[in-house]
């Protein structure tokens, strides 16, 4: 029987280090960098003030959430995009390098009409409820298929039903389709559409490119005319140099934290450090599946959790020694030593988590990217701390290998 615990010990220790091995390093190089890490391209937009009407903060503000929105259909990681004065708007991409990408992707106006043979706009882009890009069944072009709303669906009916009243092919029998006031079709209309759809072809010259045009119409038309005043490459603001030094800085820290557990604690030290294996995976692969993009301060929202998850692993320790000391055994000790702790590891966490969430509430970009890691280490270091330590202590008592005071910290 003592074997065979023995026996179930060793497996778990083994799988958590093949885990650790395995697992951690993949997670980590399939994480988005972003700007200050990566570099990218920044934009700054100027809006432009048309017929002496001064440019408003409510519309600066709007032209803040269609831009967020657009980077966001076009599936940008982690945009920083924050306006600067009263009419100027600056916008970050991580890991795009061309410039002129940039400004092609969030510059356009993105102003969707459809007109009729007079020039009158029957319907705009206001009145679209989604774009998505496909391919014609017809000649297997790329295509963008239009879906209006409520108002946009009977307004292009009425539209297609005045046109189809013509001859097929005669002038009045056209409704063309205008982006940024440039043509982009003009086809006949054969018979009324009122199921509100609407298909956009030629044009594009590869699929991409009707995505890219699909996903701005989702995101709505600039509430003002931009302009765009600068536009550069940047690299990352920690250089590659004191990123370098600033992973060679957190490895031997990690290292550090590890041989100071192992030292002071022993075989309590082996399993904090396996517990802080299994929070790094679980963070990592939430964080992985969240698709989030790792910045500086995501960074200094892991070590600030780490330092969390190494502090509770402590105060359940010293309790537990505390109860050693007072004459328990070990199996009484680990378990009065957990339920003294918890409330003071609760506590600790629930303050630092309602941080977090004011943060995340009241903040934007990097300061809302803190608070995201620095919430999912708290939850990983509870759950590790007070569950996963607690089930790895009660094996490791379990086998009698370990049944020593000076097997965990204490002398005698």
């Amino acid at each position: 029987m003592k074997f065979g615990r023995a026996t179930k010990l060793a497996i778990v220790i083994i799988a958590i280090i093949a885990i650790g091995i395995f697992a951690i390093k993949p997670l980590l190089l399939s994480l988005d960098m972003g700007l200050d890490l990566k570099g990218g391209v920044q934009v700054t937009l100027q809006a432009k003030e048309l017929e002496g009407k001064k440019v408003t903060g409510e519309q600066m503000k709007q032209l803040q959430a269609v831009i967020r929105e657009r980077v966001d259909q076009l599936g940008i990681s982690e945009p920083r995009i924050q306006l600067a004065g009263e009419n100027r708007l600056i916008v970050e991409l991580a890991g795009l390098d061309d410039p002129e990408e940039a400004v092609e992707l969030i510059g356009k106006t993105a102003m969707l009409e459809f007109k009729n043979s007079e020039g009158v706009v029957v319907v705009q882009g206001s009145q679209l409820k989604d774009a998505r890009a496909g391919h014609s069944p017809e000649n297997n072009q790329p295509v963008i298929h239009l879906e209006f709303n409520a108002e946009g669906t009977k307004a292009f009916a009425a539209a297609t039903i005045a046109a189809s009243q013509y001859p097929y092919g005669s002038a009045g029998n056209k409704i063309a389709i205008f982006l940024d006031g440039q043509m982009l079709h003009n086809p006949n209309v054969k018979n009324a559409i009122t199921d509100g759809k609407a298909e956009m072809s030629g044009g594009f010259d590869t699929f991409d490119q009707a995505a890219n045009l699909a996903a701005l119409l989702r995101g709505g038309a600039l509430p003002v005319e931009t302009d765009v005043i600068a536009k550069q490459t940047v690299g990352p603001s920690l250089g590659l140099e004191s990123l370098e030094k600033s992973k060679i800085a957190v490895l031997v820290g990690l290292l550090a934290i590890g041989l100071f557990l192992l030292l002071v604690y022993r075989v309590l030290g082996v399993i904090a450090n396996l517990s802080l294996v299994v929070y790094g995976v679980i963070v990592l692969a939430i964080l992985y599946f969240l698709k989030a993009v790792i910045t500086l301060p995501g960074i200094a929202g892991l070590l600030l959790s780490v330092g969390m998850a190494v502090d509770a692993n402590i105060i359940i320790y010293e309790r537990i020694k505390d109860e050693l000391r007072n004459g328990k055994t070990l199996r009484a000790a680990v378990e009065a030593g957990f339920k003294r702790a918890f409330w003071t590891i609760f506590d600790a966490n629930l303050t630092t988590l309602l941080s977090a969430i004011v943060l995340y509430y009241f903040g934007s970009g990097p300061i809302r990217g803190f608070a995201v890691t620095l919430s999912i280490g708290i939850v990983a270091s509870m759950f590790t701390a007070i569950t996963l330590t607690r089930w790895l202590l009660r094996i490791t008592i379990a086998s009698n290998f370990f049944n020593k005071p000076k097997y965990f910290g204490l002398r005698g």
